[in-house]
């Protein structure tokens, strides 16, 4: 019964995520990421190979950046990778364009500050290097204007650290690749290859 439970509740999921995600990709469509997340952990990020994932990255904000004293992730979502990041920062801040999965990123980590916006918007301060580390993890292809997107958080952030899907390389690399001294590496868990780009910003 259990493993049926299972079965159904993936199943639930993709088909939410087919009609709820129609048109997101690329496009600054808040409204229908928003409405992914009235289906609670959409992206199921409570999977073995989404935890992988976190570790994984958090290894490598360890090995280069150490235990820094601010970071912003940008596309928290509901907090599941926030949970994880909190262990590398003395503060932790996260934004995310869903109000819905704000609500719970607030009660899974609730020593963390969130706020319901994107970056453009983030309340926190608007001078240069106001965060140690500015992280964007999967977030990237949602965004129309990935060249902005990038220089605010070059502007934000001391460093900052992205990572996305393989797939997503031919539309996200040509923007990093401009960045200078980006550094690359790769992710892998169970067949699936994430790329990790890093950099650091001129004071």
């Amino acid at each position: 019964m259990q493993r049926i439970n299972a079965k159904l509740r993936k199943a639930i999921r993709r088909t939410w995520m087919k009609y709820a995600m129609r048109g997101v990709g690329g496009a600054d469509n808040y409204e229908r990421l928003d409405l992914a997340y009235k289906l609670g952990d959409p992206w199921n990020m409570e999977s073995g190979l989404e935890q992988a994932r976190f570790a994984a990255t958090n290894a490598l904000v360890e090995r280069h950046f150490g235990h820094v004293g601010s970071l912003l992730e940008v596309g928290c979502g509901e907090g599941h990778q926030t949970q994880a990041l909190r262990r590398l920062a003395d503060e932790v801040y996260g934004i995310d364009v869903s109000p819905t999965a704000i609500e719970r990123a607030r009660v899974r980590v609730p020593d963390a500050q969130f706020a319901a916006t994107d970056i453009h918007q983030q309340p926190w301060g608007e001078q240069r290097g106001r965060f140690d580390l500015v992280l964007a993890c999967e977030v990237l292809y949602y965004i129309k204007d990935i060249p902005a997107t990038i220089e605010r958080m070059r502007h934000l952030g001391r460093a900052c650290m992205v990572t996305f899907f393989a797939p997503a390389l031919v539309r996200v690399g040509p923007h990093l690749e401009r960045i200078e001294g980006l550094q690359k590496d790769w992710m892998q868990h169970q067949g699936e290859t994430w790329l990790v780009c890093w950099w650091r910003n001129p004071e």
